[in-house]
């Protein structure tokens, strides 16, 4: 039975409250433009009407391939508000990994931005569900929308201002679905509903400080993890919203001293980007980075807080809503050597507020000793745990052996309980807080003509952390030079899981059994670059 007492919870109702709040504040900036409040609220509705006057019904899949601006941040609210589930399309996907993604979630309208609209051209008319294609143009960067049939104008065109309740009858009903290309295989559709991103919202809102008076700068891209529900945080909070197309170190740098921003989130890619861009200098406040995909090392955290920024470090998965833990600061740590403290600091943390509690367990489920040495697997369960794989029963079974969720990292737990992440129990090359999997990756290698086997494993990279390398044995007589696989990878799969080097090999080392020992490549790679990787 159901309590009458009670209100289902979703984050749509944080705009609804926002717009009562504070209707004449600034929401959202991007370049010249500005949305209040009420005018966030009014176009969200105005799209919602306009989805379900397209046909959209509860429950249909509405996707969006757009970089971060306004309409992708308004998307995260219209989409739920006409009842349907919001599909965001990472922006450097191909062609075929778009169709793949439009196919299997049963998308009825695709949202694509001008420029990427070169990328779903060739589907146009060739998807399973996608009825219809809209285009929204930027005005920094037009693009070539043309032969889409269907603006972003027309679309709100067929709205209305008629108001719809920012509430949700089942608060567990699908809200979005994230693909994650995982290691193997097709991408899967990772499901959150409406009460996992409601509580999210909280901690980001905590564990990042955010207030009425937060200027948010969207480093972040929003397809991930729906921009760690950051989306959904600060509009919670009443804060404001600076769009931004590409992350490039002048403009983050423009846009910090224009609308004196006090909060970014970004893998440590973008840190480096910030930190190490022309126009840095050291602020006269301090600026938030909230920061996650590999643990910041001791020495940027040190380098940040010298110009101005803190750090707060936080560790989850896209099955788990982006972060999961954070690594709460203690004041007992102020009296610590600098380098001692940022050693901390580097650690994946405790669970979130929101959270359960962050588990490291052996392979009969059993905590492991909170010695620092006893090494384990990430588990996680609660709340900020997704639903499912979309369609995927099978995987999302085996995702939740034992009743929790196996994030397939291993790491241990220090006797002050906070986790630290040591090692990956599987292959996937992190690089700017993107997932590659190498099978993947080998895959397109093998299918280049001359290619008998290929390893692809993660190499060390200032700027991205780590990127693909690739080992390969060439067939008797072939003949293909390294910059000649590398553009034939690129014209099968998106171009930044493309190996940035190639090594001609007469062989791979193997097992017995004929198993690739990717570790013996990798630890020859990560030689003399300190503890071997780890993944934050």
């Amino acid at each position: 039975m159901t309590d009458v007492w009670t209100t289902p919870l979703t984050p749509l109702a944080f705009l609804g409250r926002s717009a009562d709040v504070f209707p004449d504040k600034t929401a959202i900036v991007y370049r010249d433009r500005r949305h209040t409040y009420a005018e966030f609220a009014a176009e969200a509705t105005r799209v919602a009407r306009a989805l379900q006057a397209s046909g959209v019904q509860a429950g249909d899949r509405v996707a969006y391939l757009v970089p971060n601006l306004p309409e992708m941040l308004v998307a995260h609210f219209a989409v739920p508000l006409a009842g349907a589930v919001l599909v965001a399309i990472n922006t450097r996907l191909s062609t075929e990994e778009v169709r793949y993604i439009l196919d299997h979630s049963g998308a009825k309208v695709l949202v694509v931005d001008a420029v990427l609209y070169e990328t779903v051209r060739p589907l146009a008319g060739d998807l399973k569900t996608v009825a219809e294609i809209v285009t929204v143009v930027d005005e920094a960067a037009p693009g070539d929308g043309t032969g889409s049939g269907v603006s972003y104008a027309d679309l709100l065109a067929r709205g209305s201002d008629e108001p719809l309740p920012w509430a949700v009858d089942d608060e567990r009903g699908t809200l979005s679905i994230n693909y994650t290309s995982g290691t193997t295989g097709n991408p899967k559709g990772v499901e959150y509903h409406h009460r996992g991103a409601y509580l999210n919202s909280f901690g980001e809102i905590v564990h990042s400080t955010h207030t009425p008076d937060s200027v948010y700068l969207w480093t972040l891209p929003m397809f991930h993890c729906n921009g760690w529900c950051t989306p959904w945080a600060v509009t919670a909070i009443g804060g404001t919203h600076v769009c931004l197309r590409e992350v490039r170190g002048d403009v983050i740098w423009g846009l910090i001293s224009e609308h004196r921003v006090t909060h970014l989130n970004g893998a440590p890619t973008v840190v480096t980007t910030i930190m190490n861009a022309a126009e840095a200098v050291t602020l006269d406040y301090q600026l938030v980075i909230t920061t996650a995909g590999a643990p910041p090392s001791p020495t940027t955290i040190l380098q940040m807080e010298r110009m101005g920024f803190r750090i707060v470090h936080v560790y989850g998965l896209t099955e788990t809503y982006g972060p999961y833990s954070v690594n709460q600061y203690q004041h007992a740590w102020d009296d610590l050597d600098a380098e001692e403290r940022a050693a901390l600091q580097a650690r994946q943390g405790v669970g979130m507020i929101c959270t359960d509690r962050v588990r490291v367990v052996d392979e009969q489920m059993n905590d492991v000793a909170r010695d620092g040495t006893a090494m384990g697997e990430i588990v996680m369960r609660g709340n900020n745990v997704m639903k499912g794989y979309y369609l995927d029963p099978e995987k999302t079974e085996e995702a939740f052996a034992g009743g929790w969720f196996h994030s397939g990292d291993l790491g241990v737990v220090h006797p002050d309980g906070y986790v630290e992440l040591r090692d990956r129990a599987k292959d996937v090359v992190i690089s700017g807080g993107e997932n590659i999997s190498t099978v993947e990756v080998e895959q397109a290698v093998v299918s280049h003509s001359a290619v008998l086997e290929a390893a692809v494993v993660g190499v060390p990279d200032e700027k991205w952390g780590e990127v693909p390398k690739a080992f390969v044995v060439l067939r008797q007589g072939g003949s293909a030079e390294p910059q000649e696989i590398i553009d034939h990878v690129k014209s099968k799969i998106a171009r930044y899981k493309a190996p940035k080097s190639v090594e001609i090999v007469d062989e791979l080392p193997k097992t017995s059994t004929g198993k690739v020992q990717k570790f013996e490549l990798r630890e020859k790679e990560w030689s003399g670059h300190g503890a071997s990787r780890i993944r934050g």
